[in-house]
């Protein structure tokens, strides 16, 4: 079959659309400087992407520091603005999350645009501590922490541990006696509600591993346990509904259970709460068919206006908040991009056909698709094309049928092996849940900035792989 009569061969579906062009839109898919060059390559930073895949080969991460910078600072700016004391409220911090995506640049980036941090595991602090992040602007979370890793958190004066089991305080409180420090701690709390996309990225209903649950006692109980240990600073209460949340209403419902538990204990003890903490997971748009994302002054506006409604009614003055965004600041800033190989068309059942565009990297350098069947789009990123739309999968080069980076698009009939692919919306969870599965070295990070690439991460090598096995 020639290549025109395997592409008219190809029947387009109506849920493959074509990849929205980039228009620098903050609630749009591509990074802020995303452009087309005159020719129709894609530039991102000022840098041409056909350049960086030169220089640098592909699969990459490439990520807008720009952007990931101004969204960081947008986010800073919106809460401080809401939660003005002015406002009646009692001021805001915002932790940017780094599990989404960190490396030692990101961590000092967004302390440098005023978010302070929260890191989940020891190898998280170890990245913020080697970026200069100051303890009193760390969070530490965690489900099981372990000795060592809470040893480096109190030595480091992190700002705050959140604790998630009743066993875990009365450790916290042993290590921070031996350490000859009061521990500042947030006691985590299952509210109940469940917000977000897929069950795997949903954290506040009862029957998962995260949180001390309200409505069973577990919370209150935890409170006490707290208060009972001088060793303890109980800082204050923390929740978290889910992630990709793009619908606002789970956080009053969060927000009034919470705070609630701190006008109960404050009436029970004395001890009214100093902060509260309503998570994140605000988020983004990942193929152009979601609903615009809010935007941070909308979230920022919309949690004061509950926090505010909230105290008022229960009769005690608002705490200072705390958010953690991750995915709303790293996701839109970067893009994974990639070179196509083999290219075939597959026959349906329905007498059509698809076409399968394969690339160099897959399932080891996003595995969301393949974990719990996130949606993403692509697009052809070094030249334009006039070609008819054909209906496109694009798979990885990995030993699973299930390694698909995009399930449905809309590509150019005359996509061939040498083109490069951009795959945007990668800039969280992508290297961070990178893995080397089929021995795939991971691809480096690259930030772009003002027509300049500079190597945040470089590319693993087999050598690197090989390095780690003994034999």
């Amino acid at each position: 079959m020639t290549a025109t009569a395997a592409a008219s061969a190809v029947v387009p579906e109506p849920a493959a659309a074509v990849a929205p062009e980039p228009d620098g839109a903050p609630d749009g898919l591509w990074p802020t400087t995303a452009r087309r060059t005159a020719d129709g390559s894609l530039a991102v930073g000022g840098v041409d992407l056909r350049d960086l895949a030169r220089e640098h080969g592909t699969p990459a991460y490439v990520v807008d520091e720009a952007d990931l910078r101004g969204r960081a600072r947008t986010f800073a700016d919106a809460f401080a603005a809401a939660f003005a004391p002015d406002r009646g409220l009692a001021g805001a911090e915002v932790y940017y999350a780094g599990k989404a995506f960190l490396t030692v640049a990101v961590a000092g980036w967004v302390h440098e645009e005023g978010l302070r941090l929260d890191v989940a595991t020891g190898g998280e602090l170890a990245v913020a501590v080697r970026a200069g992040v100051p303890g009193p602007a760390l969070a530490l979370h965690g489900n099981n922490k372990s000795d060592a890793e809470l040893r480096a958190a109190l030595t480091h004066r992190v700002g705050r541990v959140v604790v998630d089991s009743l066993p875990e305080i009365g450790r916290v409180a042993d290590l921070a006696a031996a350490a000859g420090v009061r521990a500042p701690v947030m006691v985590r709390v299952t509210t109940g509600v469940h917000a977000g996309g897929h069950e795997f990225i949903a954290t506040a209903h009862e029957d998962q591993k995260f949180g001390l649950s309200l409505a069973a006692g577990a919370a209150a109980e935890a409170v006490a346990a707290v208060l009972a240990r001088p060793e303890l600073e109980l800082v204050g209460l923390h929740s978290h509904i889910g992630s990709q949340i793009l619908d606002l209403a789970g956080f009053e419902v969060a927000a009034r259970a919470v705070l609630g538990l701190r006008a109960q204990v404050a009436e029970q003890t004395g001890y009214l709460m100093p902060e509260v903490d309503l998570g994140g997971g605000y988020g983004i748009r990942y193929t152009g068919a979601e609903s615009a994302p809010p935007t941070p002054a909308r979230v920022a506006t919309a949690l004061a206006d509950v926090v505010r409604r909230a105290c008022a009614d229960l009769g005690t003055p608002p705490p200072r908040v705390s958010v953690e965004p991750g995915r709303a600041v790293a996701g839109p800033a970067g893009l994974t991009l990639y070179t196509v190989g083999t290219v075939k068309d597959v026959r349906l059942d329905d007498g059509g056909a698809r076409r399968y565009v394969s690339v160099d990297g897959g399932m080891s350098d996003n595995i969301r698709p393949a974990l719990y069947g996130a949606e993403y789009t692509a697009a052809l990123a070094g030249r334009a094309s006039a070609a008819d739309p054909v209906t496109a999968r694009v798979v990885g080069k990995h030993c699973e049928s299930g390694d698909v980076v995009v399930r449905h698009v809309a590509l150019p009939a005359d996509v061939a092996d040498g083109d490069l692919l951009a795959v945007p919306a990668t800039g969280a969870y992508g290297r961070s849940m990178a893995s080397n599965y089929n021995a795939m070295p991971r691809p480096p990070v690259l930030a772009v900035r003002d027509g300049r690439v500079r190597v945040l991460v470089r590319r693993e090598t087999v050598e690197d792989l090989l390095a780690l096995d003994l034999g």
